[in-house]
Parts: C-alpha cells; sequence; structure tokens
C-alpha cells in the first residue's frame, strides 16, 4: 500500500463515524429556526458537517420518532392544496431545553479541544527551538 493511501486511510478513520452523536443536537437546531418537514429537515442537517453528505433519511425519521415520544418535538400533518399530506415538525420547550444543554456540552467540549491543540503545537513549537 503506498503512503498516499495508508495516509487517506488514516485522516478517513479520525473521528470515526461520530456523526449519528450529534444527530438530536443537529435536529433540534434546525427546528429552532422553524417547523419543517422531514424532507427539508434532512437536506439542512448536512450544513452542520456532523455527517458527511445527506443524511440518512432512515436515521433522521428514527431521531424524529425518539425525540417526538420524548416530548422533545411535535409534528402535525398538513395538507397542502392538491399535494400530498405532509407531516411538519415544531421543536417544543423540553426541546429547547434539551437543545441548551447540548450547546453547553459542545462548549465545554470546544474549549477541552482547543486547549489540547495549544498543548500539541507548544510542544512541537518547543521542539524546534
Amino acid at each position: 500500500m503506498s503512503k498516499e493511501n495508508t495516509s487517506r486511510k488514516r485522516t478517513k478513520s479520525i473521528g470515526g463515524r461520530k456523526g449519528e452523536r450529534y444527530m438530536q443536537p443537529s435536529i433540534l437546531m434546525t427546528l429552532k429556526q422553524g417547523p419543517t418537514y422531514g424532507y427539508e429537515l434532512i437536506q439542512n442537517i448536512s450544513r452542520f458537517a456532523f455527517i458527511r453528505g445527506n443524511a440518512p433519511p432512515g436515521m433522521v425519521y428514527r431521531h424524529l420518532r425518539e425525540m417526538e415520544e420524548s416530548g422533545l418535538v411535535v409534528s402535525e400533518w398538513k395538507t397542502d392544496e392538491g399535494g400530498p399530506a405532509k407531516r411538519i415538525y415544531r421543536l417544543t420547550p423540553d426541546g429547547e431545553e434539551v437543545l441548551g444543554y447540548w450547546i453547553d456540552y459542545m462548549e465545554q467540549l470546544a474549549r477541552k479541544m482547543l486547549a489540547f491543540v495549544e498543548m500539541y503545537r507548544e510542544q512541537v513549537s518547543g521542539r524546534r527551538s
């Protein structure tokens, strides 16, 4: 295996497949911006970059069902003139509260990650002296 392929393989594995871990806050953040349909939600989640490419619809709908059972989101069927009925999802007050907890967690994690990177940079620059 070439050095380039080995490097690419290592880079691809960095961070693992942890995108699903952030599916809940991604859905909550999308709904914080306003009620939306499942299909629109799937398209918008990708901008948060926790999952490469489009989020798998099955995964998104599974999370939506679980979040609805937990009271974080609610949904209702909307019928547009002439089109098929669509389910629209909305954030609940409990969902807003959970999103706030996610934001606190992510801020703490970001600080820890930046401290880790700074420690690394100091080590690297210290070796050059």
